[in-house]
This record gives C-alpha cells, structure tokens and sequence, in this order.
C-alpha cells in the first residue's frame, strides 16, 4: 500500500491572494495532479478546490479507488484549496477526487485540472506530464511581430474525428494529412472544433467537462503538441474553439462540485442554460475568473496554439438570453455585468502576455465595440465572426436568380456595416447540419447552376472586405449534409466539377493572400470604394479593394444571363488584368469572359473618369486588377 498523503504545498502567499482576487493566470502550473520528487521520494502533488467540503481525498489505480486511504490537507487561509503529495504515483495512472460536503453530499469528480481523462465512456482524470521537444521556435517568434488585422487570414474549420476516417487515427496522424492538404489549399489557418475532453461526442466537443485536457480519443497531450507542431512547421496556425459559456451536468464534472454550485451560478434562473442542456459559469466568483482565464492561457502556453474562437459570447452578454425568466443585474438591466467584465479581463490578459495570438468572438447580436480595445470601452477581442454577413448571403443565395432583384438589399446591406467590427466571414459547420442542408444543395437551380452559385459565392465571399472561414467539405461542394459520425464524402473529389470548386478556392487563397488589395485594410474604410451597388434589376454589383496604389475590382453577376457589354466605371486609365474569373473552364464554368483583361476607356461613368466593358459570365464573380503603364499615368495627369 502507497504510504500516507504528506502535507505539502506549490503555492504561494501571493499565489492565493491573485487566485482570491480572480488574477491566477496560470493555475495550472499549481493545481491539479503534479508528479514530482520530495525528499528523494518520487510521488504525486494533487491540488483541488473545494472551499465547502468536509473532506477531500484522492483515489485510484494506486489505492485500489479507496476513499478513504489518502485525505488531502485543507489549506487554513480561506482559499478553499485541499493539497497534498502522495508517494509512488506516476505519470499513467487514473484518479478522482472523493467530495464530502459539509451537508454530507458525495462524489468522486474528476480533476477541473486534469491534463488527460479516460477515453469515454470512462470519467477518470489521469496523471501526465507535458514534456515535449517543440520545433516551431521560429513560427513562434515570427507569430510574436504579426499583426493579423492587417495580414490574409483564410480559415479552414475542421471537426477532427469526422475530416477523414483511417486506421490509428491520433492528433499527430491526422496533422500530418491535414498540414499536407490545407497547405495545399492556400489555407492560413485551421480551427479545430472544441478538442478538449467532452463525455458526449455527438456534442461535437461544445459540452466541455476537461478544460485543460485535448481529448483523448486521438491519443496523449504529446500527440496533440505534435499536432499543433506539425501545423507550423507547414506554416499553418491553429486556433482553437473554447467554450466559458456553459458546462455540461455530467456528475464527474464540475457541477455541484463540493455539494454546492461551486462554479455555476447560485441563481436557479440563471445557472442553467436551455438551449444547451448545461450550466452556466459564475463570472462573479474569482476562482472561476481564474480558473476559465488559466484554461485559455494553457492552450496558449502549453501548446502553442495561435489563437481561441470563444463560442456563445451572446449567451454570456444577456442575462435574458433564450431565457423566458431570468435576474436582472444590480441596476435592474438584462446585461449580465461580470460576464462583460471577465472577457475584457480574458481579452487584456491574453494579448498582454501572448503577442500576435488571434482572440475571436462568435457573437451573434448587434452587442457594439465587440472587436475593440478595452480602453475604449470595447470588449478586447481582435476579431468577431460576422453573423449578419453569413445570414444575409445564404439567405439570398438560396432564392431563385429571377426573385433575387427583389431582395438586392440582402447582398447590399453588409456593405454598410463592414467595418463597424473586425469581422471574419464565417461558413461555419453551424450552416451544414440539421436541415440546413449543404453549402452545394443550399443553391438553387440545376446541377449546373448550384455549381455556379457556388463558385460565385465564394468568389463573392473572398473580394468582401474581412477574414476568411470555410468549413471542411464545402471547399469541393459536397452533396451531404455534415454528419460528425462520418467522414466527408471524399469520392466527389474525383469528379471534374468538384475538383473544379477545390481548383477555385486554391486560388482564392492564392489571390487573397498576394494581393495587399484583399486583405491590408480589411477592418479599414481605406480598403474598400463602392462603384455601383443600386443594379437591382440586372442583380449586379461592384466594388473596388484597395492598399495604397494596388487596385482589385470585383464585379459579381448573381443572375444566369450572360451580360455584355456591361460598363464599370473605375478610377484609373490602363489595363485591368482578369486574375480571378469564377465561371472560368478550370473551375467547371462555361468559359465566358475578358480574354485575359480590359483595357480602361476614357468614358466616364459611375462617377469615375474611365470605364471598363466587360462580359460579365453568368452567375459569376470577376476580379480585375489595375495595371497601370507609363502612357496611362501620363492621360491620367493631363486630364486631372
């Protein structure tokens, strides 16, 4: 039998006072289960929090999951934390946590600090170290002087366990795939769907119960690290979706962790959340500000990740969210006042620490200063998913292109508001599942029309001003709604049609992430001049991106009739190169187009000196770039 647990503490007087002030950033570095040598013994330090117990012990493979063989010692300064060491546990073996309450509840919980759990269906924690040999030293230090606001970011979200099905699927073995085909695709980035332990996988991971553990259906923490390692080596960065809205009810979990609602609130209206079966955090509580900040600053420290998408900020803003009752806050309003001021914490301390990460918000309401600095009463993120943009598309994508003039403002609106945020332009999982059909089966008309309005779509979505995200599967058009229980249909891929769409968003990425046009002022006025938005009848628009001198048009034609001529008016004389055209051969469209470019006539029109006469395809999108010569610059000068 393992001897007795021995008094032993990694914390600090300051430790607890940061941890009680809801300022412990790092708690990971102290709590939860550290092997380590005291006195020469080798063993185990356990830490856990639990200010309302009577009794905490530690149990498992080492004391035949006795509760009663190791009892960890309460500290005696208020904190709540229970610690202790335990010899002769190593790295490998599982353990809980024995809680008994003061009102004489039991449980045995899993560690809220646990680095890896049992696979599920088992709910045991298990002791692990992190050692690792990194090799992305120099993506890290290059990461370190980015500023991505002003840099391409084109997004390629993955579901882990449903991207592709093989033999040995582990982190490091899907990595070393996925790093190969999204590289391939001109991708800068993948964002994984939540990767932290989940006891249900039909929660796609958003029911999140191990906050500081990948889960361990795809291996141990080092193949994830090999993962993340993989992905920059192949100059890709990799961003995370977390979850500090809401908890799963799970018993192991941390609901009603020492007999009370530890980190969920107290309020009955609102420690429960509807929409997600869950529980809510209690941003009112500093151990849990601490607990949720530490848990983003692991993933940012230990693993190197490039940056978080936190999911359901909505639901954390507004008390009265999908809620038919719910407390208001102490000024009788439905903003929920400790969730705002916990994210501006989050926000600061994550870019104070971690230069050139990515912080993104899915934030679905018309909340305002989402994506800006906390010093002027903004939230603190660096990024927000445009939700209204997403809506708005899908929505007048899917009606008939002879009904489209009557919805113009569906396409237009965006225009408006662009630059209100730091926006990503999201075609999230979200838009392929449960009914919502396929990007490909979203569109309307024949097999070759929802082929086109697919590739306009697209081409549309990468001229718009904001970063990029694309879920797995619509890159090549597939048929299928997304099932997380089955691979993406990869078979269509040996189609013509369907290697045309994947041929198109490579180069979509090719030109986004080349031309300063696409992407320097994407958050900025300066990146974007409107030539016409008000063709409503012939369903056509066209607007110019911009960075200094460089010049793209883009001219998209959202009706199957072929229109020529059709005049543009731009700013410049000269010739304007055809670089992007979405009905072009290669990508399966009919071929229609400018031979290459246009040169400018010095016909003025849309308020422009000069104008271009295209062809515009069919139910396509062109992108035009300026290139100016000596003897146009030189008409340009006279005529001004």
């Amino acid at each position: 039998m393992i001897g007795e647990t021995r008094q032993f503490s990694l914390f600090t007087d300051y430790d607890i006072w940061l941890f009680k002030q809801g300022r412990h950033f790092r708690l990971y570095e102290k709590m939860g289960a550290h092997p380590l040598s005291l006195n020469g013994n080798e063993g185990c330090y356990f830490a856990v929090w639990a200010p309302h117990a009577a009794r905490v012990s530690v149990m498992g493979d080492f004391n035949d999951w006795n509760p009663d063989a190791h009892v960890l010692y309460p500290r005696g300064d208020g904190s709540g934390i229970w610690e202790g060491f335990v010899a002769d546990v190593r790295k490998g073996v599982r353990y809980k946590y024995h809680v008994v309450s003061q009102s004489g509840y039991r449980a045995d919980k899993g560690d809220p600090y646990a680095l890896l759990w049992e696979t599920p269906p088992g709910t045991a924690s298990i002791v692990w170290k992190l050692d690792y040999s990194w090799n992305d030293h120099q993506w890290m230090e290059d990461r370190a002087r980015r500023n991505y606001l002003s840099e391409p970011v084109s997004v390629y979200e993955v579901h882990i366990g449903s991207w592709r099905h093989f033999e040995n699927m582990t982190f490091a073995s899907i990595g070393r795939q996925l790093a190969e085909y999204v590289s391939g695709l001109g991708f800068t980035h993948v964002e994984l769907l939540p990767v932290m332990e989940h006891p249900f996988y039909g929660s796609w991971g958003y029911q999140t119960t191990g906050y500081f553990a990948p889960t361990s259906r795809y291996g141990v923490p080092q193949d994830f690290m090999d993962f993340v390692d993989i992905m920059h080596q192949n100059g890709i960065g990799v961003i995370l979706d977390w979850v500090p809205s809401h908890f799963p009810t799970d018993i192991h979990g941390l609901v009603y962790f020492d007999g009370t609602h530890l980190y969920e609130y107290g309020d009955p209206l609102m420690r429960y959340h509807p929409d997600w079966n869950s529980y809510v955090f209690d941003y009112g509580k500093p151990e849990v500000v601490s607990y949720l900040v530490s848990s983003a600053f692991f993933w940012l420290d230990k693993y190197h990740v490039d940056g978080l998408r936190v999911d359901a900020v909505s639901s954390m803003l507004y008390r009265d969210y999908s809620r038919k009752e719910w407390s208001p806050n102490v000024y009788g309003g439905k903003e929920n006042l400790e969730a705002i001021a916990f994210l501006r914490e989050l926000n600061k301390a994550v870019h104070g620490s971690f230069p050139g990460v990515l912080m993104i918000a899915e934030e679905s309401t018309a909340w305002p200063l989402v994506s800006r600095p906390t010093y002027v009463g903004g939230l603190g993120f660096g990024m927000k998913w445009n939700m209204g943009w997403m809506h708005d598309t899908l929505e007048y994508f899917s009606k008939d292109p002879v009904y489209r003039k009557y919805h113009h403002n569906l396409i237009t609106f965006s225009f408006w508001y662009v630059f209100s945020e730091n926006y990503v332009l999201p075609i999230s999982h979200d838009e392929v599942v449960y009914g919502k059909r396929s990007l490909l089966n979203k569109m309307p008309g024949d097999w070759w029309q929802k082929f086109a309005n697919l590739r306009l779509l697209l081409g549309y979505m990468y001229g718009f001003p904001g970063k990029k995200l694309l879920f797995m599967g619509c890159e090549f058009g597939q048929w299928n709604e997304w099932d997380h229980l089955r691979p993406l249909d990869w078979g269509l891929t040996e189609f013509e049609t369907h290697r045309g769409v994947m041929r198109l968003v490579k180069d979509l990425n090719h030109v986004y992430r080349t031309e300063p046009a696409l992407h320097r002022h994407d958050f900025e006025h300066m990146g974007l001049e409107i030539v016409d938005m008000s063709d409503v009848e012939q369903s056509v628009i066209a607007f110019i991106r911009k960075a200094g001198e460089d010049m793209v048009l883009v001219v998209c034609n959202f009706t199957p009739v072929l229109r020529y001529p059709y005049l543009v008016g731009v700013p410049r004389p000269g010739f304007w190169k055809e670089i992007i055209n979405t009905d072009a051969r290669e990508y399966g469209g009919s071929g229609a187009g400018n031979l290459g470019g246009k040169h400018a006539l010095p016909k003025p029109w849309h308020g422009r000196p000069y104008s271009l006469e295209l062809v515009l395809p069919p139910l396509a999108a062109l992108y035009l770039k300026h290139q100016p010569t000596k003897s146009d610059e030189k008409k340009d000068s006279t005529l001004s």
